[in-house]
């Protein structure tokens, strides 16, 4: 499967990533100017490098620089679409008009196109026009007040969920959009955005709103489904526990020596428990600050009850057991920052197992190899170089189960409202 991505900072290229992990060809499409912004002001780089946060979402991918101010490059672009089975951009309403790059006309050139778009809003209703960021879709849609201590500031959540809960959402789309062009012939417009992302997440938090009429509250890291569900402090730090139905918590009674509190009627029931939950908190923490968090988790798993350790990212990455077990961590040869770590993909299947081929590409490193495939297939057959819709074929060609198979010398190991991607104003978000 072919891709074309004019994605850039974190939700497009995240949904980008997943697609190319499990094996599809995707072609990054960037300004000549500079490329991703993320390449070079975001997160750590060295000399001549690219940034961290750009080698975390763009291996596997073949980079190419299209100035699409300029008609040749728009024709490349158009030229790519008609050989693609997938493009991808997160450009705001408007952007791909103007660049003639829009669903009608590039479906005219590739009835089996899927065209995939992501940004803050999506491209209808009041907010359309808006810029939109992960920060700004969390404070919109709620998540930012259901978020931090009861009665403090609103917090954003750590991880950006809005970029990553759509990238997601749009790779899911995606791949529906190809199972149906393999039963129909016809390709399809796909859309979400950061703030339908967010909103999707608040099962919960909408229900409850819709069954009391009153907007739920932080909770700090209580849930507010289930009690005691949450982090409680021990003798040297936090561990976390989920006794959230009746068998657990008598369970966690008797591994505390608290056999007591199961038969307090303050806490009998769950929604007892959730009434009372600062006071349980409390009772639960004098008896946990007796002894340390390791201590406890090895006496709460004994006991069945689910428990763990609060941890930071240099004990996750760096010695956690397993993640080495799992192979969570690859690291990947880049030819100019050498030996790269990066996460592996979360997915494991058995038959067509996700994959790390490439390094993230340097700036335009496969823009002559790829108007080299293009001018090929113009010229094999002048009239429609389109593949047959619902093709599945186009394979990345540094992928080991392509008999063509290309070895990339810098393959990997295995180990423990700003700027569009064509140099165009209108990137949609984060």
């Amino acid at each position: 499967m072919r891709v074309v991505d004019l994605t850039q900072v974190m939700a497009g290229p995240f949904c980008t990533m997943i697609l190319a992990d499990l094996g599809a060809d995707v072609i990054k499409v960037e300004n000549p100017g500079g490329g991703d912004q993320t390449r070079h002001s975001w997160g750590e780089t060295g000399e001549g490098r690219d940034s961290t946060a750009f080698f975390a979402l763009n291996r596997n991918k073949r980079s190419v620089c299209l100035d699409l101010k300029s008609e040749q490059g728009r024709a490349d672009l158009r030229e790519l679409a008609r050989t693609a089975d997938v493009l991808v951009h997160n450009w705001r309403p408007g952007v791909a008009e103007r660049l003639g790059a829009d669903y009608a006309s590039l479906s005219a050139l590739n009835p089996g196109l899927v065209y995939a778009c992501i940004s803050g809003f999506g491209t209808s209703g009041p907010y359309a026009d808006r810029p939109g960021y992960d920060l700004i879709a969390q404070g919109m849609t709620g998540a930012m007040s259901v978020t931090g201590e009861p009665g403090g500031r609103p917090v954003k959540n750590g991880l950006p969920v809005g970029d990553l809960g759509a990238g997601l959402l749009l790779a899911s789309g995606i791949l529906a959009a190809c199972l149906h062009r393999l039963r129909t012939g016809q390709g399809q417009r796909v859309e979400t955005s950061l703030y339908e992302a967010v909103l999707a997440m608040s099962v919960w938090e909408s229900t409850e709103y819709w069954a009391t009429g009153e907007p739920p509250r932080p909770l700090g890291s209580a849930n507010r489904m289930s009690a005691p569900y949450q982090a409680l402090r021990t003798r040297d730090g936090y561990l976390t526990v989920g006794a959230n139905n009746q068998r657990l918590w008598q369970g966690l009674c008797r591994a505390l020596g608290l056999g007591h509190l199961a038969e307090d009627p303050r806490f009998a029931t769950n929604m007892d428990r959730m009434r009372n939950r600062d006071e349980l908190a409390a009772l639960l923490e004098e008896r946990l600050t007796e002894d340390d968090t390791g201590t406890w988790v090895d006496t709460l798993l004994a006991a069945g009850v689910p428990a763990g350790p609060i941890l930071d990212y240099a004990q996750v990455l760096e010695s956690d057991p397993h993640v080495r077990a799992r192979g969570l961590v690859r690291e990947v040869d880049h030819p100019v920052a050498g030996r790269v770590k990066v996460l592996a993909s979360p997915l494991t299947l058995t038959g067509s197992p996700a994959t790390i081929r490439r390094h993230p590409p340097l700036i335009g490193e496969h823009t002559a190899e790829v108007l080299a495939e293009l001018r090929a297939a113009r010229e094999a057959d002048p009239a429609d170089p389109v593949a047959p819709a619902g093709s599945a074929g186009r394979p990345d060609p540094a992928d080991p189960a392509d008999p063509g198979h290309r070895a990339d010398p810098g393959g990997p190991r295995d180990g423990a409202g700003g700027r569009d991607g064509a140099g165009h104003e209108g990137e949609a978000g984060a």
